[in-house]
């Protein structure tokens, strides 16, 4: 009876929520009984994986992961393989764009008696666990593979893709500095 006014007082998990972890259980490996060597993973990271986290500023891509994930007896070492493209507004022209994408990720995972991060690509897990959940992982690789400043490619002739129209914008915004010729008399000094 105890048990199940306990239960009653829990509120239940909106849909949304219930979707989002079934999506995110495919991320959820169980290694105990893989055996020893090299495993293969594929996954399609799209919008869904994206929406599955709350604060994600990527709403919308279309990135093949592949993981190999060697096992050995006292470690598994995670090999990432990323490429695809991931949908973004250009820091020029502010015009969206699918920007093309490609990187590899190392990590390592440790069997030890305590749950810590070693270092930024080594954990270790207790040895009674029995999944990893790499989502996470997927999720911050993913993200990484985006540049500090993201602008549309030049095209074959080398010419920017960005919107014509906003580049003549920014053209006639430009402020020019004149040059200030005293300072040309220090292009001479060298320096022993």
């Amino acid at each position: 009876m105890l048990f199940t006014i306990l239960i009653s007082t829990f509120a239940p998990l909106k849909p949304e929520t219930t979707k989002t972890l079934d999506y995110l259980k495919q991320f959820v490996i169980p290694y105990v009984g893989l055996s020893a060597g090299s495993h293969q993973f594929d996954f399609i990271i799209d919008d869904k994986f994206f929406a599955s986290f709350e604060y994600s500023e990527i709403k919308t891509a279309n990135v093949q992961v592949k993981l190999n994930l060697k096992k050995t007896e006292r470690m598994l070492i995670l090999n990432f393989s990323m490429s695809g493209t991931i949908r973004t507004a250009c820091d020029r022209c502010l015009d969206e764009f699918d920007y093309p994408v490609e990187g590899r990720e190392e990590y390592f995972i440790k069997f030890g008696s305590a749950h810590f991060e070693e270092d930024d690509n080594v954990l270790v897990i207790a040895e009674n666990e029995t999944h990893i959940d790499i989502a996470q992982l997927v999720f911050d690789y993913v993200n990484l593979l985006l540049p500090f400043k993201v602008v549309h490619p030049d095209d074959e002739n080398g010419n920017s893709q960005c919107d014509p129209e906003v580049l003549k914008q920014i053209e006639q915004h430009k402020v020019h500095d004149e040059i200030d010729n005293r300072w040309d008399k220090l292009k001479d000094l060298t320096i022993e």
